[in-house]
């Protein structure tokens, strides 16, 4: 499966011009994939906007992932589902998903490791570093983790959490295969620019490999 070199999630919290505009915003820059993120509002409202990404998503033929809430994702008929450690069993989610794709967040080598037992299609691993997006996040696993993770599966490995322009080559010398920006792209006046910015980076360092 190839998720591209940027993998993009919403923040209503921080956006700046709505997320449907961020979203065109990402794939126009180059984003294959879109995963529809939110904490704080009522599940009409993520409905309705989940089912407007999901369409804009198919117009651009960009794979849409809900984050936790599987029933959303079913509803819109989402390209797969992002699941937490807390959050439904990967086993939950392929049986009300089958087909479907099915990311799991690690905070460390086994719990990559279980995941990736237990049918994962991706890992997202972090946080690599401190971040502000998330109040509960565990503590930041930095690049040596990141590295065994990406060593030890086989899945693709999606790296996460306060990743910015100035530890982003750190970030890709581990090895994985997309990364996660959102503080440094969400609260941009141009996020389409940053992530611009963000994949060439990327890619002239794989193309020097």
């Amino acid at each position: 499966m190839n998720l591209g070199n940027f993998y993009y999630i919403t923040d209503s919290g921080m956006s700046k011009n709505g997320i449907a505009d961020d979203v065109r915003a990402a794939i126009n820059a180059g984003v294959s994939v879109i995963q529809y993120r939110e904490k704080n509002k009522p599940k009409k409202k993520m409905l309705e906007e989940a089912a407007a990404l999901k369409k804009i998503c198919r117009e651009k033929s960009t794979l849409f992932i809900v984050n936790d809430h599987v029933d959303i994702a079913m509803d819109v008929g989402a390209d797969g589902v992002h699941v937490g450690q807390g959050d439904t069993s990967i086993a939950m989610a392929r049986r009300f998903m089958p087909n479907k794709i099915v990311g799991v967040s690690a905070t460390s080598l086994e719990q990559a490791l279980k995941a990736q037992g237990e049918g994962a299609d991706y890992i997202g691993a972090g946080p690599v570093f401190s971040t502000s997006t998330k109040k509960d996040a565990a503590e930041p696993m930095g690049t040596e983790t990141l590295k065994e993770i990406k060593r030890n599966v086989t899945v693709p490995v999606v790296a996460i959490g306060g990743i910015t322009r100035d530890n982003l080559k750190e970030v890709v010398r581990s090895g994985v295969d997309s990364v996660v920006m959102m503080s440094a792209v969400a609260g941009s006046e141009d996020q389409g620019k940053e992530i611009k910015a963000a994949i060439k980076t990327i890619r002239n360092m794989r193309s020097e490999e």
